[in-house]
């Protein structure tokens, strides 16, 4: 099994939509000596004029990396200082190669949900984006590998979901 060990800083957490990423990134992160949490729909709602869905076209891919290269540069200033740090992104093959490139030290967890228990949790919450959206973002993390570890949490309260995750590897001081 792998594990999160001193020598991994950042951890990000993958998935689709509502399975748990970011919910379960803060209480993660919040069980660490000194831990930043980076939430990549933040970032990518730092573009106010002429941002587009990540789905929508050259464009949308184009912020879609860019996101995760400002992630990146955010937790290497993060690690750079003695921080560990979680990110929470919904990772595309592209996406996660930045990761990969840009971050050492970097362990790659994919978080797994059914659809209709995704949708469920979505309903309960602001959603920015359409239903096909969502259902296309669901349907792309499915093909999406290179996962250190994967976690279903489908049936899982999110404490539960933080005990697994937590009990992966040992808080590094």
């Amino acid at each position: 099994m792998i594990t999160w060990s001193a020598g991994m800083r950042v951890l990000v957490l993958s998935g689709p939509p509502a399975a748990g990423k970011s919910t379960l990134g803060r209480r993660v992160a919040g069980t660490r000596a000194r831990c930043a949490f980076i939430d990549v729909d933040d970032v990518r709602q730092l573009v106010l004029a002429g941002a587009v869905a990540p789905w929508d076209g050259a464009e949308g891919r184009r912020q879609r990396r860019l996101s995760a290269v400002n992630a990146c540069s955010l937790a290497g200033n993060f690690v750079a200082a003695g921080m560990d740090v979680v990110v929470a992104d919904v990772l595309n093959e592209e996406t996660l190669a930045v990761y990969r490139a840009s971050l050492r030290d970097l362990l790659v967890m994919r978080l797994r949900v059914a659809y209709a228990c995704a949708r469920e949790r979505a309903m309960g919450r602001p959603v920015h984006f359409t239903w096909d959206g969502f259902a296309m973002l669901f349907r792309e993390q499915e093909s999406v590998a290179g996962a250190d570890l994967w976690l279903d949490t489908t049936e899982l309260t999110v404490n539960e979901t933080a005990g697994r995750l937590l009990a992966m590897w040992a808080p590094v001081g």
